[in-house]
């Protein structure tokens, strides 16, 4: 009874915190969501549109009918009880009831209170917290198969999750080989489909040669300074977990000390990859920091410490955040900052749609993907973004224009100029006019036929000449 409460509890905190955001699409979520719809309509993903993250992240927004709104935050409340629920079965069977409902608290609060941009969306670095939970439970119970599979799992969400299989390998690594069949078991049926569907050559370049080039160029001009800075943030505001942890480590004699360090470090070796340290990258740290504070939190010998403790540790992000959730309820956040693409986009769909028709479809400049979720139409190319055209990666073509792959982006806006799509929006140009879609000369034949039909603050939707 008493586990049934604390996760309807769990459930319901959740399921709030999620509903507060039914009216905003973030950024990290509008790809997937794009990629999805294309997939409902019947189009092959990686054959027949450009997608540079593995399959099984637009796959799961089919469950939900790929919608947005209600639907998207009820979905999101249940991957939250999900990975709850598997933090409780890791740190219970490992230690014990009382440390298992330690643990699905800890992972359900910071699932809540963190940054919106973040703990919001289900997007790669999010979804595959479940998955590297799954891993490491199956490996204590003695099942390095599953473990595997937990791991292959992961990596079809995001392809950091090599590292989920490499912690896993900590537990497990006197059954390396049937740890190993476990993760070539999802690769091997996910390539076989690709295979099968003409789709392995385009999935390697957009996913793998891409994904390379994105990792190894990063935008931060001091990434040292950048890590340490932002590790340091993070630590701040998760102190809860990560002195728990310490007292953790630090009471831990067994030789099962190492082990938890080095999952940690490898953890913290995939936060660093590509030299961004964005927040939602931090995501990666989580199930090893929340099973070790649960530990380490309940084996306290005054509880009365404990709880002041927690309750002191865990107000800092509670203040930071739940302010957030106070505007939200009250209609008050209508100038935030960080949702601001978001209204623009709201507005610029609302132009397209009213001037549309049925079949029409839509070719969107920038990263902007949530332009094909909100005006409903399907993409007349097979560019859900333009960073396959301009060659400069989302994360800073707002503010610089270096294309990292000019043949690569060349070719591709000379194969988009073979499609015909009904309405073009320029995401991209009022924010950084170097990157303008009319500022490319091999786009401007193309361009000719089509005229400006309506403007935002942040976009510019033109028609194609009837």
């Amino acid at each position: 009874m008493k586990r049934a409460a604390v996760f309807a509890l769990l459930f319901l905190l959740l399921l709030a915190s999620r509903l507060a955001h039914r009216g905003i699409l973030w950024a990290e979520e509008d790809l997937p969501m794009a990629a999805a719809a294309e997939m409902r309509d019947g189009r092959t993903i990686y054959r027949d549109f450009w997608f540079d993250k593995p399959p099984l992240l637009p796959a799961l927004y089919l469950a939900w009918g790929v919608r947005d709104g209600v639907p998207l935050r009820v979905a999101g409340a249940v991957f939250g009880l999900l990975a709850c629920w598997l933090a409780y079965l890791a740190a219970a069977g490992r230690w014990g009831e009382s440390e298992g409902l330690v643990a699905a608290c800890l992972l359900a609060f910071f699932l809540i209170f963190g940054l919106p941009s973040a703990v919001m969306p289900l997007a790669a670095d999010l979804t595959m917290v479940a998955p590297h939970l799954a891993a490491i439970l199956f490996a204590w119970r003695g099942r390095p198969y599953w473990a595997g599979v937990a791991a292959g799992v992961a990596v079809c969400l995001n392809l950091k999750g090599l590292f989920v299989l490499a912690a896993a390998a900590i537990w497990t690594w006197r059954a390396a080989p049937w740890l190993a069949a476990g993760f070539a078991t999802p690769l091997i049926l996910g390539a076989a489909w690709m295979g099968a569907t003409g789709a392995l050559g385009a999935f390697y370049e957009q996913v793998w040669v891409w994904g390379r080039v994105y990792a190894a160029d990063t935008f931060v001009e001091r990434p040292w300074q950048a890590v340490l800075a932002r590790t340091a943030n993070w630590a701040g505001l998760h102190n809860a977990l990560v002195l728990g942890a310490a007292w953790f480590l630090w009471e831990e004699k067994s030789a099962e000390r190492r082990r938890w360090i080095l999952w940690i470090l490898v953890s913290a070796a995939a936060v660093t990859l590509g030299w961004r340290f964005f927040p939602r990258y931090y995501f990666q740290l989580l199930p090893p920091m929340v099973l070790a504070a649960a530990a380490g939190l309940w084996r306290r010998r005054d509880r009365r410490i404990l709880v002041g403790f927690v309750l002191l540790s865990l107000a800092i992000p509670l203040v930071r955040f739940l302010p957030r959730y106070i505007l939200l309820a009250t209609g008050r956040s209508g100038d935030w900052s960080d949702t601001a693409l978001d209204r623009d986009c709201r507005d610029a769909a609302a132009l397209v749609r009213a001037q549309a028709g049925p079949g029409d479809t839509l070719f969107v400049w920038g990263f902007r993907p949530s332009l094909f979720v909100l005006t409903g139409l399907r993409a007349g190319t097979p560019y859900l973004d333009s960073q396959p055209l301009t060659g400069v990666p989302a994360d800073r073509h707002l503010s610089q224009s270096r294309n990292v792959m000019p043949e690569v982006a060349r070719r591709h806006r000379e194969i988009v100029t073979g499609y015909s799509p009904d309405f073009l929006i320029d995401g991209l140009g009022p924010y950084n006019p170097d990157l303008a879609i009319t500022g490319y000369p091999d786009l401007q034949e193309w361009l000719g036929h089509y005229e400006e039909a309506g403007r935002t603050a942040g976009a510019v939707i033109y028609r194609r000449k009837r």
